[in-house]
């Protein structure tokens, strides 16, 4: 994902876009960088608190959060978010911007109901990119006692453009049946064993 498919497009004329960053500089490049790509529904709030108002009054189409905040953070943010009664701003997705995209930081984002997690420095390239991919993707939205956000598992697409399928290519010709089973359920001689492939 680092270049941007020269095919992708997306028009963000009409998309309302809330920008959530208390950092006046993280703030300005951002407002920047949404801008030049068309955005012209902009709110930018500076606070969690100030974000959960706007969130109750205006429709939302994406959400772009720094994960830190310096008297809360992004992910609190999108976490009540996900959970609020705010249809349908509950469902915007949420791209979130960080210093650090350590594993513990990206599995944070995800458990949180993030869409995906951006690090520092900022290319509008690669937000651009993310943006595409966030409004293309077709990850089912999930809500249970546990979590609540777009299904957290990436599935198999695949490999990338022009890279060989190594394991296609490694997989056997032919796959036989099973004749005899090889698995019981327990020790017992009683215990049903699985079903054979006729």
């Amino acid at each position: 994902m680092g270049e941007l498919n020269p095919h992708a497009s997306i028009n963000l004329e009409q998309a309302s876009v809330m920008l959530l960053d208390d950092n006046p500089e993280g703030m300005a490049i951002l407002v920047q960088i949404i801008t030049a790509f068309g955005v012209k529904m902009l709110q930018r709030a500076t606070t969690a608190e100030m974000a959960e108002k706007m969130s109750g009054t205006v429709p939302l189409d994406l959400v772009l959060a720094s994960a830190t905040l310096r008297l809360s953070s992004g992910y609190d943010f999108t976490s009540w978010l996900r959970r609020s009664d705010l249809k349908p701003n509950a469902y915007a997705p949420v791209i979130l911007i960080s210093g650090h995209t350590v594993l513990s930081d990206v599995q944070k984002a995800r458990d949180c109901g993030a869409n995906y997690i951006v690090a520092k420095p900022l290319s509008p390239t690669v937000l651009l990119n993310r943006i595409v991919w966030v409004a293309r993707e077709k990850r089912p939205f999930v809500s249970s006692d546990g979590y609540v956000g777009p299904e957290r598992r990436f599935h198999d697409v695949g490999p990338p453009p022009d890279q060989p399928d190594r394991r296609r290519a490694e997989s056997p010709e032919t796959v036989i049946d099973v004749v005899t089973p090889n698995l019981r359920t327990n020790d017992s001689p009683s215990s049903s064993t699985m079903e054979t492939a006729e």
